[in-house]
């Protein structure tokens, strides 16, 4: 629908992008283990929700559950539960989450490595593996550790995010898009890892992209796309985006102060 406006005439006033009537989205920006700004932004999506005129409510999470903040196990297992009381809970796989898996269902040491490398550490940690263990194992000890620990349950509601989400005028996606090619036309690399030229693509893109993935301080909203990572796990502000026919509105779980 959208790529259709982009071909009118100069000048035509281009209205903005729409959620299809009767319906509502959140789409939740990066966590990477803050379940405690997970937990108060869930609420605070409900509060919001409730206060609105009813409508079919989708709530997005656009992947990246995982690494560097301290309880990534409690993230997975408080929204493999949110998901099985709520079918209209759809999730994105981010490049953590990736990692992860990669680091846990194949065979070869480097994906572990890797997954080290890039805040797996904290995850190993929250599922219960001593920081002392940690740093006694070597890679083969820790994945047979952490193989362990990870519960399958985790590992299978993981397999079932999606890759990309087009709702309306709307297109949810991880990382971002490659400028130029057909959504059908999108290499996953790209859905979960790219950052430029995705962010300094300045022209329409078929749809608005909606995504995660680069850090910024509040959320990045240009003409083509709306980022909404912003660094929960450093800055201790967990975003969210609600979507309403043209309408827009933005709600955040943020520290309390101590």
């Amino acid at each position: 629908m959208i790529a259709r406006l982009f071909k009118r005439r100069p000048g035509a006033s281009i209205p903005p992008p729409a959620i299809p009537e009767g319906q509502r989205v959140y789409a939740v920006g990066d966590i990477h283990g803050r379940l405690d700004l997970l937990r108060q932004l869930l609420d605070r999506i409900a509060a919001d929700d409730q206060e609105r005129p009813p409508r079919r409510t989708t709530v997005i999470f656009l992947g990246d559950l995982v690494d560097r903040g301290p309880d990534s196990a409690g993230v997975i297992e408080t929204l493999r539960q949110l998901a099985a009381d709520r079918p209209d809970t759809r999730f994105l796989l981010g490049n953590h989450e990736e990692v992860f898996l990669h680091a846990l269902r194949e065979e070869k040491l480097e994906t572990l490595k890797f997954f080290c490398r890039i805040g797996g550490r904290e995850t190993i940690l929250s599922y219960g593996i001593s920081e002392a263990d940690y740093n006694a194992m070597d890679y083969e000890e820790l994945k047979a550790a952490l193989t362990a620990r990870v519960p399958e349950s985790h590992l299978a509601f993981l397999e079932t995010f999606e890759n990309m989400i087009d709702i309306g005028d709307y297109l949810f996606v991880h990382a971002g898009i490659r400028p130029g090619l057909a959504l059908e036309e999108q290499r996953l690399r790209d859905l979960r890892w790219i950052r430029e030229p995705f962010l300094d693509h300045a022209a329409p893109h078929e749809r608005m992209v909606v995504h995660g993935h680069t850090i910024t301080p509040d959320v990045d909203e240009r003409s083509n796309r709306i980022g909404i990572d912003t660094g929960a796990y450093a800055s201790g502000r967990l975003t969210a985006l609600g979507l309403e026919g043209r309408e827009r509105w933005v709600l955040q779980a943020i520290d309390e102060p101590s």
